[in-house]
């Protein structure tokens, strides 16, 4: 029996949208910038708030759609090497955004960490998030941070600083296609 968190039922989103933050913040750390630009924040933010309640919900279900798309890759890449993606990939996505307390508050991270599990265990992010209610203001840094992140693992595993956006756009132009 499917579950009500199963990908089917979901909204994919404006993945399109979401894969241009993401990438920006791949970007900009792979140009050795490890402070986000402020000129690109309130950039970032400005576009955001153009979209309105309808874009801005559509572009949050598009980052769940990457997360998605992002832990379904490394669930196919651990169990090639007999390994569990939540064990390999969920404690080090919580290490890593503890130790960003000036931009993600601790109260995210369980969060983020219930979203990764959800989609490495086949299920949608958003859905799953969508029983806890609303979306917070403090989640949305936080979730950014969640793509980004496991955009970051999907690409030091394949010695490829594009493979991650590379990922989620093939898709893309495949449903274009289809």
């Amino acid at each position: 029996m499917p579950s009500s968190c199963d990908p089917q039922y979901a909204p994919a989103g404006d993945v399109s949208a979401a894969m241009m933050l993401v990438d920006s913040r791949l970007k900009a750390i792979y140009d050795g910038r490890t402070e986000i630009d402020p000129e690109r924040r309130r950039l970032d933010e400005q576009f955001t708030a153009s979209l309105g309640p309808t874009g801005a919900q559509d572009l949050l279900d598009g980052v769940c759609t990457i997360i998605f798309m992002y832990m379904k890759w490394l669930r196919l890449a651990c169990e090639e090497h007999d390994k569990d993606v939540v064990e390999y990939v969920v404690p080090n996505l919580v290490t890593t955004m503890l130790r960003m307390s000036r931009s993600i508050r601790p109260a995210a991270v369980p969060t983020m960490a219930g979203l990764a599990i959800a989609a490495g265990t086949g299920l949608s992010p958003s859905l799953w998030r969508q029983q806890y209610g609303d979306w917070t203001r403090d989640e949305m840094n936080a979730l950014e941070a969640t793509a980004f992140l496991l955009a970051e693992v999907i690409n030091r595993i394949t010695d490829d600083e594009d493979f991650a956006t590379r990922l989620v756009t093939d898709a893309l132009t495949s449903a274009d296609r289809s």
